[in-house]
């Protein structure tokens, strides 16, 4: 076939168009196969082609994180051999031959990106594959595996626009409406609350804060069977028009203490050889054989039907008062929930003596009464509010204040006796208790005021200036008043190693977890850190770190400021930290001592800020080696991520003990290299021997004494060598006398 012949076959297959008078069909795949530097669709023998295209990717072969699309099994999609038609297709037909070899050389570029893009994806994967290899501790740069698509959850019921009213055809348990005036309110109705609770099958009596809401009205049943049995028995205010008022709240108290054993005994928790027991079965047997039962049974002693036979009695009520134990561990439960319970037990101690106080009023009514109201001066003379009279009397007598009437009869003098030898036990246990209260309440306040006048004592005797005092004040009141005590950690050294790591992971886990150095390591290590961290108060422009210490910590600012000073006077306030930032931490790993700090850190007013040692990173390493070598990467990648800009700005570095050696100036070396091709004897063809014989002493130098005296000259200060300071007298002796004999006279 000759060329014309063959340009027009291509023509017509670019263009699928038939010759003249040929079919419209699209050509045969044998015939594509045998043009040149056309891609084809199926390899043969023959043609020799490779294949960049398939139809369909065989099973195993296809790599997902190159592409989505399908691949042959090179790895190399298909280029689209239609694609390239496409465009040709736009193109006029006046020069045949150029759009041929355009559409060649298009094809063939696609194919090259195709291929440099294939083996810069494989480069990129045998890096990742030989560094996993090489250091199996590091963490995988790859992207997180998308979560699987969820379960579309079914939109909710839209909200009715105010005003409006509420579709009719909702559900049961959606939002419900209701108006009041000329606005719409949106409210749950109770009914839905009391229809969906479940009463719980077992109670934990320690945690259930329910509970300790019924042991309230449980305890208020109790007070008022304490309380007004005595009145009503002593006192004529229960009477037949009021008697039905009183045995309403009788028996409604009794009703709350039968609910208190049918209901909520027999579902408490209990510990039985270390597990809590929650069976139900179980549960009631333990607490039928408590004393606990045998003391509630008694308190419901049915001896109201003596009613009947004695008239409504108050004192028949009495065993009501038995049940104490209820009233105990109420204190006990609301105790372990308030967060001031001293408060608590200084109003509780005030009610015990106020109840003495009431009984007592009580007794002296009776007493007055057996004797006659008004029959002599001791006794209560009838006249005014008969219980404030009393109560009035009562105090005077358990108090011991005295003013008081004479007792006339027997009776009156063995009750007075009685009275006053009660009264003295009764004030001073109330009065001990009461400073025993007082006493644990300001038990850390003594503590604080002990640790600090026994500082100010130490910094007097050995006369510490006035400004060391007032900060070394400063502080002790800050951190008082801050943290409610000088050191946290003596309040958790009598806590269990599990319930210290629980407390330390609440306070400091979601600050430590955010350190970029600590990301990825081991989960049980970064917990047995956050129990070595310790807290620290600094006062304002306290500085935390100076330039060029050693650095030995790593600080987590838990409250407050902190200032990064620098610049050429050190007072330049570069960044300003707060809460939550971290710094330091590089230095926990390095090597050698340390490293250095490169600038001033100072605190803007008050800071409060966790420190963590080196000493205590290493002792935790020893025991997790693959996060020791994570964290050494980590820290060596940040320190050349903190150096390179540095050394690209060319920043000053710290200042050279030694200074660099100044090179030989150029005219000098062309004089020297003169003289040496001359070979003669002039004063610098010696000097040139001499210092090559200086630089082959200075490839074994001998020990050199640093002088870093104030003093010295800038040519000598530096170094002390007798050898050198010959040499260096020779060389200024020669440059003068080459200075009279000129490099032409040579």
């Amino acid at each position: 076939m000759s060329k014309r012949a063959r340009d027009v076959e291509l023509d017509r297959l670019v263009h699928d168009k038939p010759l003249d008078g040929g079919d419209a069909s699209p050509p045969s795949r044998g015939v594509l196969e045998q043009l040149p530097n056309v891609p084809s669709c199926r390899a043969t023998a023959a043609s020799r082609i490779p294949v960049l295209a398939a139809s369909k990717p065989k099973a195993g072969v296809v790599n997902p994180n190159f592409c989505n699309e399908e691949q042959s099994p090179l790895g190399i999609r298909d280029v689209g051999f239609d694609d390239g038609l496409a465009v040709y297709k736009k193109k006029s037909d006046a020069h045949l031959p150029e759009r041929i070899g355009s559409a060649t050389s298009l094809s063939s570029a696609i194919i090259n990106n195709r291929l440099q893009e294939l083996v810069k994806l494989f480069k990129e994967r045998t890096e990742k594959v030989k560094e996993k290899l090489t250091d199996p501790d590091v963490t995988s740069d790859d992207e997180s595996p998308v979560a699987s698509p969820a379960k579309l959850v079914p939109a909710a019921a839209p909200v009715p626009p105010p005003g409006g009213e509420p579709e009719g055809d909702n559900p049961a348990g959606d939002e419900h409406y209701w108006e009041m005036l000329c606005c719409t309110f949106k409210y749950r109705p109770w009914l839905d609350h009391l229809k969906n609770y479940r009463f719980p099958t077992s109670i934990d009596p320690f945690t259930n804060l329910m509970y300790v809401l019924w042991l309230f009205f449980v305890v208020m049943a109790w007070n008022w069977n304490c309380w007004l049995i005595p009145v009503r028995w002593a006192f004529p205010y229960q009477t037949p028009a009021n008697i039905h008022c009183w045995l309403l709240m009788d028996y409604l108290c009794d009703l709350v203490y039968l609910l208190d054993i049918l209901v909520f005994q027999t579902r408490l928790q209990f510990v039985q050889g270390g597990d809590i027991i929650t069976d139900k079965k179980a549960m009631k047997e333990n607490y039928l054989r408590s004393q606990r039962f045998k003391m509630d049974v008694v308190c419901l002693l049915p001896l109201d039907f003596f009613y009947f036979k004695v008239g409504v009695n108050p004192l028949l009520r009495f065993p009501r008062c038995l049940k104490y134990m209820a009233f105990f561990e109420f204190n006990n439960r609301l105790e372990a929930i308030l967060s001031k319970a001293y408060i608590y037990r200084v109003i509780r101690t005030t009610a015990y003596l106020l109840y003495s106080l009431h009984v007592n009023s009580c007794l002296y009514y009776w007493a007055s009464a057996y004797e006659g109201l008004g029959s002599t001066t001791w006794v209560y003379d009838g006249e005014g509010n008969s219980y404030i009279r009393c109560y009035y009397w009562a105090v005077k007598t358990l108090i011991t204040i005295g003013g008081l009437p004479d007792p006339k009869t027997l009776f009156e003098i063995v009750f007075q006796l009685l009275n006053y030898f009660t009264g003295v036990f009764a004030f001073s246990i109330m009065i001990g208790q009461m400073r025993d209260v007082v006493g644990a309440a300001t038990a850390g306040q003594t503590y604080y005021r002990s640790c600090m006048d026994s500082t100010i004592k130490y910094m007097n005797f050995y006369k510490i200036p006035k400004t060391v005092q007032n900060r070394v004040k400063t502080w002790y009141e800050y951190t008082w008043h801050s943290q409610g005590m000088l050191d946290e950690s003596e309040l958790l050294v009598q806590l269990p190693d599990k319930m210290r790591l629980d407390i330390a992971i609440d306070v400091n886990y979601n600050i430590v977890s955010k350190v970029a150095l600590f990301q990825g390591c081991d989960r049980q290590m970064i917990f047995d850190m956050l129990k070595r961290l310790r807290s620290v108060v600094y006062l304002p422009n306290d500085y935390v770190c100076k330039k060029g210490e050693i650095g030995r910590e790593m600080y987590i600012i838990q409250a407050g400021q902190v200032q990064v000073l620098g610049g050429p006077d050190g007072k330049t306030v570069l960044v300003t930290l707060k809460a939550g930032s971290v710094f330091g931490e590089i230095s926990l790993l390095a090597a050698g001592g340390g490293n250095r700090r490169t600038a001033n850190v100072i605190a803007h007013g008050f800071a409060n800020l966790f420190i963590l040692d080196k000493k205590d990173l290493n002792e935790i390493l020893v025991h997790y080696p693959e996060s020791q070598k994570l964290l050494r990467k980590k820290a060596k990648k940040m320190l050349k991520n903190n150096n390179k800009p540095k050394d690209e700005k060319g920043a000053p570095g710290d200042p050279l003990i030694i200074p660099p050696k100044a090179d030989t100036p150029k005219l000098f070396q062309a004089a020297l290299a003169a003289t040496g091709r001359m070979g003669g004897k002039r004063p610098l063809a010696q000097l040139r021997w001499r210092l090559k014989e200086l630089k082959a002493m200075q490839v074994k130098p001998e020990p050199l004494v640093i002088n870093r005296c104030a003093g010295g000259m800038e040519g000598d200060a530096g170094i002390q060598h007798p050898q050198a300071s010959q040499y260096l007298q020779s060389f200024h002796g020669m440059v003068k006398a080459e200075a009279h004999h000129p490099a032409g006279s040579a």
